[in-house]
């Protein structure tokens, strides 16, 4: 396969990734937020008042296991010292499967905050690469696979690959990672935006989520699978209905393109629609509604712009807050999220719930609500439990963040009282 994009050495991924955390990233200085409008044709955005509050200060953060309160929300730590964990899965039994960057894929259990590793991938953890998505196989656990993202390194440099993993043991007390599938190779990978989530959606397919990898243009180019959003069957091929058929293996997986750095990825659990967090590069971060064959105008367009030919976002941000793991609540615990669309942010350090002007199918934002702001520092993956609470994880310590006591945890946010 022809392998597309910069690729970068292990040690120069390292040298990159030390780079980037002495001089900073534009992206994620934090700073205020301005909201930019929904769009014309949409109801202005109302900000909830709790998007007002002042911002804690790193140190101002409670110890590990204290809980916080806010709005009427109520977040306390679950989990703590693990290693900069990037997405969060429930098993059937109500544990969580975590990854790692660096590698490591563990259980937690929320109940008693003890983790167990179930193994480990080889990959290169190095600037924003490493182990990012995990997935359940949709009919888990009969068929005990999982599905990952990863950045590793091979003669020519390092790329993203998406497999498939046996989870051996998968409903008792010590899985452990079985046989790996390579189902997907040759994705650019780079010190920075390399996408990474991956998920099942509601028509069995599975979506990946890949970054431009820091080259822009790569994400407009149909030789690439870079900044696309790529659909394929469990064994890596292209879906049936996939927008590109007449594409070349692999360049037909690819669903939508023109993206920079998607980080979420999520389906609406009445339309199946599924949707994306993305980052801009100063401006205008993104929540975009994907369709089949969309292009999302990266690089040459950001933000709204109503040109033919490519799909706007339904809402963006300048400056930019680093939106990451985002889901649709629907569960019965948190009566006033129920159908909001949630996601974490990175820079802004806080959980944000745009509550849609259709629960039904959203496809603009009433009005938004942002929630422990700066409490926890950085937050990436999100994942709502068996008993309907949010639980989010802190990346405090992927080079960006201070580290605060306990870091990185999940933090549990149920109800207050």
């Amino acid at each position: 396969m022809k392998k597309m994009g910069p690729t970068f050495s292990s040690a120069g991924a390292l040298l990159i990734s030390v780079a980037l955390v002495l001089t900073g990233c534009s992206t994620f200085d934090r700073r205020s937020t301005t909201l930019a409008s929904p769009s014309t044709s949409s109801p202005p955005t109302s900000l909830s008042p709790t998007s007002l509050s002042p911002t804690a200060s790193p140190t101002s953060s409670p110890p590990s296991g204290s809980s916080v309160t806010d709005a009427g929300y109520s977040a306390s730590t679950t989990v703590k010292d693990l290693r900069i964990p990037w997405e969060i899965r429930f098993l059937p039994d109500g544990r969580m499967l975590v990854t790692e960057r660096e590698g490591k894929i563990a259980t937690a259990d929320p109940a008693t905050g003890s983790t167990q590793e179930v193994g480990r991938i080889d990959a290169l953890a190095a600037g924003e690469g490493g182990l990012m998505g995990l997935a359940l196989d949709p009919d888990f656990p009969r068929t005990p696979d999982i599905y990952v993202s990863y950045t590793h390194a091979d003669a020519s440099g390092a790329q993203n690959r998406v497999s498939r993993l046996a989870l051996i043991g998968a409903d008792g007390a010590s899985p452990k990672l079985g046989g790996e599938t390579v189902l997907v190779d040759g994705i650019p990978a780079g010190s920075i935006h390399n996408g990474g989530r991956v998920a099942f959606g509601p028509d069995g397919f599975l979506y990946v989520t890949t970054g431009d990898s820091g080259d822009g243009p790569l994400a407009q180019r149909m030789d690439s699978l870079a900044g696309k959003v790529l659909r394929m069957t469990r064994d890596g091929k292209a879906a049936p209905g996939n927008p590109f058929p007449d594409r070349a293996y692999p360049y037909s997986l690819i669903y939508t393109l023109g993206h920079r750095n998607p980080q979420g990825l999520v389906f609406h659990p009445q339309t199946g629609v599924p949707y994306v967090t993305e980052h801009g590069p100063s401006d205008n971060d993104e929540v975009n509604r994907l369709r089949s064959g969309g292009n999302y105008g990266w690089p040459d367009l950001r933000g709204k712009v109503a040109r033919a030919g490519f799909v706007d976002p339904i809402m963006t941000w300048s400056p930019t807050i680093a939106p990451a793991g985002a889901l649709f609540y629907t569960g019965d615990l948190l009566v006033n999220l129920k159908g909001a669309f949630v996601f974490a942010t990175l820079k802004q350090s806080d959980l944000r719930v745009l509550v849609p002007t259709d629960p039904g199918d959203f496809s603009a934002v009433a009005r938004e609500k942002v929630l422990f702001d700066g409490e926890f520092g950085r937050l990436r993956p999100i994942a709502q439990g068996p008993d309907g609470a949010l639980y989010v994880g802190t990346s405090n310590q992927d080079g960006r963040g201070a580290p605060r006591p306990g870091d990185d945890r999940i933090i549990r946010i149920g109800p207050a009282g």
